[in-house]
């Protein structure tokens, strides 16, 4: 399928006459093209379909107007004249792979389209970003065995680290699709019932120990029926792309509640999706073999095995978590790096992870979400939660201003950054999944 191979797309080579997506450090190089819903800012418009190239935006709806798309992509453009990606996350790979084909032809140095092309460009900063899907159905996924030990380490529990089950299938739950937000939404420090020791009374009150989870997100593309499964070898022609996502963790509220049937109150007050969806086919020069299993491990079940000589299922992404206090942004300070940390670290797949969602018939929708869970490393500055990276705040972190950070307080910032290379091809970036935490709600 188009997504799994390299094209004329991804010729380092290429330029734009968009001259802002030439610069080295541009997260949409003409090699990348994500997509996503915008509207101009301030406004109550609707939302309209853009691809991000370099600071500027090109509006599908109105190139497809001014004659500047091709026909396969023009036939495809009718599908992103709505608020949502959903429809043309519908069409598959042949879809999608024509759109980036036609807007690459068309935005490259010297195309005859660049006039049509130019007059349907909107530049970034005038506009604000919405989620890019509707989303029916969210579900977080558990996945890195490094953040599955961290976190039990962070905790003193004296259970075993990994439960038996965890090695022999992608452990989930589903989550609210009503609190998925895009980047840049105020979150509320929530309220919630915490235990006071012993057999006391719990109380209910605001979470003191707020954190972030550093995940990579999927969409779904084509769906199937329910009662069908999705076999591993045809997971891709599912999944229209990736992008960015914190699940916030109230964990306080979550350690207290989540026995013995798992996440709740905890985990659905507010999960950041990051904006732009950046396709596997713009990642095709990114893909890797995930990190190896310890010795020992078993190897997955034959339904969650790929056929000899697949093309590798992981990607080549390195994950950044900032914090940014208010009083950092009032002295105009950096924000402080807490995670550095890489996609390769999932132990399951993208691939492996639709598949089980979808082996016992359960029907996926087209925009539906499904997180990676939190990509943690084996080194304190890859964990990927404050949990992990403050031994749940007994180690904080210090900022640029002099403040520690044990967990989140009111007026941070928190900022993820994703950026995909590989020797030889052109860097391609996610841009920012961004949230400002808010105080809690008075009792």
């Amino acid at each position: 399928m188009p997504d799994k191979t390299l094209n004329e797309t991804h010729d380092p080579k290429l330029e734009s006459w968009v001259e802002s997506a030439n610069a080295p450090d541009s997260w949409f190089p003409i090699q990348n093209l994500p997509f996503g819903i915008f509207r101009k800012k301030g406004s109550k418009q609707p939302g309209k379909a853009g691809v991000a190239i370099g600071d500027r935006i090109v509006d599908i709806a109105a190139a497809a107007k001014r004659g500047a798309l091709d026909a396969k992509a023009n036939k495809a453009a009718k599908s992103l004249q709505g608020d949502t990606l959903n429809d043309f996350a519908a069409l598959g790979p042949e879809a999608w792979s024509a759109m980036r084909l036609s807007l690459s032809r068309g935005l490259r140095k010297g195309s005859k389209k660049r006039d049509a092309l130019a007059r349907a460009l909107v530049k970034q900063s005038d506009v604000e970003m919405l989620l890019p899907t509707k989303v029916n159905n969210y579900t977080d996924f558990f996945v890195s065995l490094h953040h599955t030990k961290k976190v039990s380490e962070a905790l003193n529990r004296p259970e075993p680290h990994v439960t038996p089950n965890w090695r022999w299938l992608p452990i989930a739950y589903h989550s609210r699709a009503s609190t998925v937000i895009a980047s840049g939404t105020k979150v509320r420090r929530p309220l919630g019932q915490y235990p006071e020791g012993g057999n006391a009374m719990p109380t209910f009150r605001r979470c003191d120990k707020l954190d972030y989870e550093l995940e990579v997100a999927f969409i779904v593309g084509p769906g199937n029926k329910r009662g069908e499964r999705i076999e591993i070898d045809d997971a891709e022609d599912h999944i229209f792309g990736l992008a960015l996502m914190n699940d916030w963790s109230a964990r306080d509220i979550q350690f207290w509640e989540s026995r013995p049937l798992g996440p709740f109150l905890g985990k659905s007050l507010s999960t950041t999706l990051s904006p732009w969806i950046v396709t596997l086919e713009a990642l095709a020069p990114f893909r890797v073999d995930n990190e190896k299993r310890p010795a020992g491990d078993p190897e997955p079940l034959p339904y969650l095995t790929p056929k000899p000589g697949s093309t590798p299922q992981g990607f080549d992404v390195t994950l950044e978590a900032h914090i940014l206090s208010a009083q950092a942004k009032k002295q105009k300070l950096a924000p402080t790096l807490f995670t550095h940390t890489s996609f390769t670290r999932m132990y399951w797949s993208v691939n492996q992870m639709l598949t089980h969602h979808a082996s016992n018939g359960c029907e996926l929708v087209p925009g539906d979400v499904i997180g990676s869970g939190t990509v943690s490393g084996p080194t304190q500055e890859e964990s990927a939660c404050l949990v992990e990276r403050t031994l749940y705040g007994r180690d904080p972190v210090r900022l640029a201003t002099g403040e520690t950070r044990g967990f989140i307080e009111d007026g941070d910032d928190v900022i993820f950054t994703g950026r995909a290379n590989a020797r030889g091809y052109r860097s391609i970036g996610f841009g920012e999944c961004r949230g400002v935490v808010t105080p809690a709600e008075k009792i």
